[in-house]
């Protein structure tokens, strides 16, 4: 028999009712002595078998579970099968749409995978292995999608805190094919994009807001637009595309903006209808308000605040303070597009932040999740 942990008599139940997580606090004790990211089956305080799972003794969250099904053992062809599902899943929604050429593959819990990120961009796969059950399949895990995908290379970008709070250390570079080009160039919708594989945010492009960019794009035309905490420009490239009057990026990084105004000439968008502002958004905001500048539409798509709970009263203040500065810088008819990555942040909270900084603003709002 392997190793197993034993739950805390009272503390089974969200497991019970499917929780994939089991925090250090639930956890009453451990028969054996499992390495980090080895299987483990999680038991009851009265023997009932809960799920199979990877431990992780340096993380709050000791174990994040593999399975549920009694005689399904964790290995090769375990992780085989989950790969080959997310994929067949992502093409039975017709994903990427037609033409697109990027695409999130594994979406970690989301596909039976915990701590799993696999993107596609083009003929390149980029992933993330932020636990230590991922790390201890990688190699596996990297064969499959390979194998499955027929892409050229594997690229590594394990670089997170949410990697080091499992006590792993950072991982990049090529670990399987042919070496990505500088930017990796991709199609989403009408748009050109290149990408930074290696130095990019997350793994290099936000593919998570790929829906939302749709959305900005369907309701730009004509109008003014500011897009705020730009990055390479996303949003803003989705507001020309759709047809709007003009577009002004800000951001602190000026590579970034480099790459957003390469992007804007890459799709032949005539000058005179976008600009990029290398600056502070708190502060450019505040610019704008007091020399009376204003805007049709905003995007609000600001960085994490908040990496814990214990950070949030700290987040809410600067998530209020940008939220009511954007909210004062529309003319009427006006629309706020906000988000929070913020993993502590609940949607509950936001839409309360959001609605006060509303009201607080003399504006009367109407907000649609």
């Amino acid at each position: 028999m392997g190793s197993q942990i034993v739950i805390k008599a009272g503390r089974e139940r969200p497991l019970q009712r499917g929780h994939p997580w089991v925090m250090s606090g639930a956890v009453d004790g451990v028969r054996g002595r499992p390495a980090p990211g080895e299987t483990v089956d999680v038991v009851s305080a009265s023997g009932e078998w809960l799920g199979r799972g990877a431990w992780a003794p340096s993380s709050a969250l000791r174990c994040r579970l593999w399975t549920r099904v009694v005689d399904e053992a964790v290995d090769d062809g375990f992780m085989r099968r989950r790969v080959e599902a997310a994929l067949a899943y992502r093409l039975g929604l017709d994903l990427p749409a037609a033409g697109d050429t990027a695409v999130r593959l594994i979406h970690g819990e989301a596909d039976g995978l915990p701590g799993v990120t696999i993107d596609r961009y083009g003929d390149v796969l980029v992933g993330q292995f932020l636990s230590c059950g991922a790390e201890a399949w990688k190699a596996t895990l990297i064969e499959a999608a390979m194998g499955l995908t027929g892409c050229a290379g594997f690229y590594e970008r394990s670089d997170t805190a949410a990697r080091e709070r499992e006590g792993l250390a950072v991982s990049c570079g090529l670990r399987r094919g042919e070496e990505p080009p500088e930017l990796v160039t991709i199609r989403e919708g009408p748009l050109c994009l290149m990408v930074d594989v290696r130095a990019g945010h997350k793994t290099g492009f936000y593919l998570d807001q790929r829906e939302n960019r749709r959305l900005v794009a369907a309701v730009s035309r004509d109008r003014d637009v500011l897009n705020a905490f730009a990055y390479t420009g996303g949003f803003g490239l989705a507001a020309l595309a759709g047809g709007a009057r003009s577009v002004l990026q800000v951001d602190t990084s000026a590579e970034a903006l480099a790459l957003a105004s390469r992007h804007a000439e890459l799709n032949d968008f005539a000058p005179e209808r976008w600009s990029c502002q290398r600056a502070d958004v708190f502060v450019e905001l505040r610019r704008c308000r007091d020399s009376r500048t204003s805007f049709d539409l905003i995007i609000l798509d600001p960085p994490k605040f908040a990496d814990s709970r214990s950070q949030l009263e700290g987040a809410c203040r600067g998530y209020k303070d940008i939220n009511l500065l954007a909210l004062k810088l529309l003319r009427p008819g006006g629309l706020l597009f906000t988000f929070s990555c913020s993993g502590a942040m609940t949607p509950e909270l936001f839409r309360k932040v959001v609605a006060d900084a509303a009201i607080d603003a003399g504006r009367r709002s109407s907000c649609a999740s």
